[in-house]
């Protein structure tokens, strides 16, 4: 193993490699993402925040920001969500 794999990581969300001091945010280095990826969460938790009506100072809310994070990520798999692929029916 070199120095330069030891530098690079590949995002957890897109598959890309990056390198690691492309990482601009402490906490962007929760899961291997890279910095467009972690920009795009950052937007979208906010959306998440406003939709959700989330109160970031209850413990409650702030774990189901956690969980919309992992599942953003794919570390955790949607509970009752949408179809992805609407015209391809699940088998009964």
């Amino acid at each position: 193993m070199t120095k330069q794999d030891l530098m690079t990581r590949t995002c957890s969300k897109c598959g890309k490699t990056f390198d690691e001091k492309s990482i601009d945010d402490a906490a962007a280095e929760k899961y291997p993402s890279c910095p467009d990826c972690w920009r795009e969460w950052t937007t979208y938790a906010v959306m998440v925040m406003n939709e959700m009506r989330l109160d970031m100072s209850l413990p409650e809310h702030r774990k189901a920001l956690r969980k919309h994070e992992r599942m953003f990520f794919g570390l955790e798999k949607p509970e009752g969500e949408l179809q992805k692929n609407p015209e391809k029916r699940p088998e009964d």
